[in-house]
């Protein structure tokens, strides 16, 4: 690992369910690992795509508040989605979760996401203060 390193370890979140770190903290900038619906308590998937959206920004929540952080400061988001039909539903939550201006973003459609998840959500966010 890089000296300048710090790994993300927190509770808040759903523990790692495969060979990665929940996030790597270098310098200013937070680059956290996808996350999914996963309930950080049961580890158990939400059901449907409105709870896996939910859970999953609420998870990304718990990363952020981890690291003393809050939304206004995730500078970009990468959404995967297995269905991009379901594409609206993410802007609508992204209006209530998000303020302007908003963190850039790409959204891509995938043909499967661990645990049969239905979305995952990763972000990077900026220390030095909210965008």
């Amino acid at each position: 690992m890089r000296k300048n390193c710090k790994v993300i370890n927190t509770s808040h979140a759903p523990e790692a369910i495969g060979t990665y770190s929940q996030g790597i903290h270098l310098g200013n900038i937070i680059y956290f690992s996808g996350q999914i619906g996963l309930n950080p308590s049961s580890m158990e998937l939400e059901t449907k795509f409105e709870d896996q959206l939910a859970q999953t920004l609420s998870n990304i929540k718990g990363l952020l508040e981890s690291e003393g952080l809050n939304t206004n400061h995730i500078i970009k988001t990468t959404i995967f989605l297995t269905d991009l039909s379901e594409f609206p539903k993410v802007n609508k939550a992204y209006e209530e979760f998000f303020s302007k201006p908003f963190p850039a973003r790409s959204c891509v459609e995938v043909s499967a996401l661990p645990k049969e998840a239905q979305i995952e959500i990763e972000v990077i966010a900026a220390k030095d203060g909210p965008i």
